[in-house]
């Protein structure tokens, strides 16, 4: 079987984008496409398919095969795949693992919303909290000097987390408004250069670390693969119209066969 592709990344979060509006790709071998040097290699891969009620789906698979909640970046990407497919011109709405999906499309970046955030939790000195995916945020200092994979396995693989585990964010606050974030990836199993579900986990957790006021706020976030940033409103503890925003680029297209 062939299956034409085009390989995206979303600041250096990479995925495989499969246009499967005509359902003839759902049987795909996900962890060979994914796995470097013997397939294409990317930290997950998508389908785009036709749903009623919305422009299209999201189907979205971690690079170990299995079906993911939901991926920020992966969302983006896929909104730019989508709009490069005539599918829609400036905004869309998409259905994801995790619901519906607003996004706005620019030649430089993707806007996308992501579900409302109402609970945030502690464990110890982290923040955990659920962004479409479940993340554990903990603010400290020096990431870049942090052993990242071993530090992280710990906490996601810990009898609280339990099998399904959690994506775990090191973050150091540079002022304000403005944070560093490595994360790691469940699904993946390693540190990802950027996690986009991860980075709107954090910025929102810093409103805790910091006590914003109500109100709209801005926070600008560097990852290893470059810059994001996410918008949202504060309302007594209520995090609403949350916007993940940053650029979305192919890479190359190609045809793998299976």
């Amino acid at each position: 079987m062939k299956i034409p592709f085009t390989k995206y990344q979303g600041t250096g979060n990479d995925f495989i984008l499969v246009d499967n509006r005509n359902r003839q790709y759902d049987k795909i071998d996900v962890l060979k496409l994914c796995t470097p040097k013997f397939g294409i290699g990317a930290d997950g891969l998508m389908l785009l398919q036709n749903i009623e009620g919305y422009d299209f789906e999201m189907v979205y698979y971690n690079s170990d095969g299995n079906i993911s909640t939901m991926c920020g970046n992966g969302g983006r990407c896929i909104v730019d795949f989508a709009h490069s497919l005539n599918i829609f011109t400036d905004t869309t709405v998409f259905k994801a693992i995790d619901g519906p999906h607003d996004a706005t499309w620019q030649p430089e970046k993707v806007e996308l919303k992501m579900q409302d955030v109402s609970t945030l939790s502690k464990d110890g000195e982290a923040f955990v909290l659920n962004t479409g995916s479940p993340h554990f945020v903990l603010f400290t200092k020096d990431i870049a000097d942090i052993a990242i994979v071993d530090s992280a396995r710990a906490i996601r693989y810990n009898a609280i987390y339990g099998k399904e585990g959690i994506n775990v964010n090191f973050v150091e606050i540079t002022d304000a408004n403005t944070i560093s974030v490595r994360t790691y990836e469940r699904g993946v199993e390693n540190e990802t250069l950027s996690c986009g579900t991860g980075v709107t986990a954090s910025a929102i957790a810093l409103s805790k670390a910091l006590n914003y006021k109500d109100g709209d706020h801005t926070v600008t976030i560097n990852t290893p693969g470059g810059q994001l940033s996410v918008k949202y409103n504060l309302q007594n503890g209520l995090y609403t119209n949350v916007w993940l925003i940053g650029a979305a680029q192919p890479v190359f297209e190609g045809v793998a066969e299976l």
